[in-house]
């Protein structure tokens, strides 16, 4: 049995954490009070650097990350107006009046230099003004993340195969094949689907919401998990059959500063991904009211498929990448696999009472604790080698903001709080 003094230890640490590193971090330095939207790209030590340009994915991130706060910390003052202010930027700036959707990337004053529409930016502002709209009230949150959801499904949606086409040109025409990956289907960007039509129909209510998002749960679990293994697949293609991944235009893994690489094979799981789609599956479940543990089986399958391969048992930590079964392939330790393992463990434990996942959850937030974290600046670092040796100290970056690191240590902190 886990001693409450023990769970207490670890919320009140997570709790300081929070509140005097991660939000004061992103309140000094997240909003451009110059040209409105975000500034995200810092240094090891929290310096502003000179590539302002500004991505879909991370202004999204932003808006819900200063929403979610308010929501959380309603008694803290500028949360909401920070949120809102980035609202007023991607509608302005990043908005295709023309053929609807939101472009990729703009430069820092909002000028377009990218409008693909891209599955994976469409989906982070659905989840962004869905709980924007949740936590202000504003009409447009709703407003746009369905106006959003409706292109998904007009232009997006594969109705020979199902699932989504996730790379599409400034038209909405799908785009060609091979490193523009109109060809290919991934985990990675279903799963965020699955993220943002549960806010949307959190704030809508709307049985199209709630349908659609059932059918992305179901192609997630009936095509891109290998029961047998326990763990999540990689890419496919648009019949939903696995494919050796690749590179991919507009992606974090091919945009990424490199650490370890390894030889790319059919089968490879990412072990932060397979922990995050645990806890979303079990989030989107409480939403939409279903009785306790219907995706139970998955949250223990995820958690004790990182344990057996992607999990350092002795520094603590997760690995990046490996097959389906056997040992890890890419042993580097990232910030944002190492903050969804907090929470895919630490919610394992809540829903299961496994002990083995409440020390997984310990040992994971030592190493973070340890290696990861800046604690004068207040953010984490990109990038570790698997002994904890710094290989990127980036706190922010074109795709790493107050997403990955606040959600995580809030949902962690809200947890321990219910636990105790």
């Amino acid at each position: 049995m886990i001693s409450k003094a023990d769970i207490k230890h670890h919320y009140q640490a997570m709790k300081r954490h929070l509140e005097e590193g991660l939000l004061p971090f992103w309140t000094a330095r997240g909003v451009d009070r110059e040209h409105g939207g975000y500034l995200t790209n810092y240094d090891g030590q929290g310096v502003l650097q000179q590539d302002m340009r500004k991505a879909v994915v991370t202004q999204a991130r932003m808006v819900w990350g200063f929403s979610a706060f308010h929501t959380a910390y309603p008694e803290l003052p500028g949360l909401l107006e920070a949120a809102r202010q980035g609202v007023d930027f991607l509608i302005e700036q990043f908005w295709d009046d023309q053929h609807g959707g939101w472009a990729w990337m703009t430069d820092r004053e909002g000028r377009v230099l990218d409008n693909g529409k891209v599955v994976y930016g469409q989906s982070f502002m659905i989840y962004a003004l869905a709980q924007y709209g949740l936590s202000s009230g504003d009409p447009r949150g709703l407003d746009y993340a369905g106006r959003t959801f409706d292109l998904l499904q007009k232009y997006a949606a594969d109705t020979r195969y199902g699932a989504y086409y996730e790379n599409l040109e400034e038209d909405w025409s799908v785009s060609e094949g091979g490193y523009c990956a109109g060809d290919r289907k991934s985990l990675d960007i279903h799963m965020h689907l699955l993220e943002a039509f549960t806010t949307l129909y959190e704030l809508s209510g709307e049985e199209i919401h709630r349908r659609k998002l059932n059918e992305v749960i179901a192609v997630v679990l009936d095509k891109m998990v290998d029961e047998r293994a326990g763990c999540g697949g990689n890419q496919y293609d648009l019949a939903l059959n696995p494919i050796p991944p690749i590179g991919i235009r507009r992606t974090w893994n091919d945009e990424r500063g490199k650490g370890e690489v390894a030889e790319a094979a059919a089968d490879t799981t990412s072990y932060g991904h397979n922990l995050e789609l645990g806890w979303l599956l079990d989030r989107a479940s409480q939403v939409m009211g279903d009785p306790p543990g219907r995706f139970d089986r998955y949250l223990g399958m995820f958690a004790d498929h990182a344990l057996r391969w992607g999990f350092d048992h002795e520094l603590g930590g997760v690995y990046r990448d490996g097959p389906h079964d056997g040992p890890a392939l890419v042993r580097d330790k990232e910030w944002w696999q190492n903050c969804e393992s907090l929470v895919g463990f630490v919610n394992a434990y809540e829903r299961l009472g496994d002990a083995r996942y409440w020390q997984a959850f310990v040992k994971n937030w030592q190493f973070d604790t340890t290696y990861l974290i800046n604690h004068q600046a207040g953010e984490w670092h990109q990038l570790a080698n698997a002994q904890g040796d710094l290989l990127i100290a980036d706190l922010g970056n074109l795709w790493k903001g107050m997403y990955h690191t606040g959600r995580a240590v809030l949902e962690c902190v809200q947890r321990l709080e219910k636990l105790i």
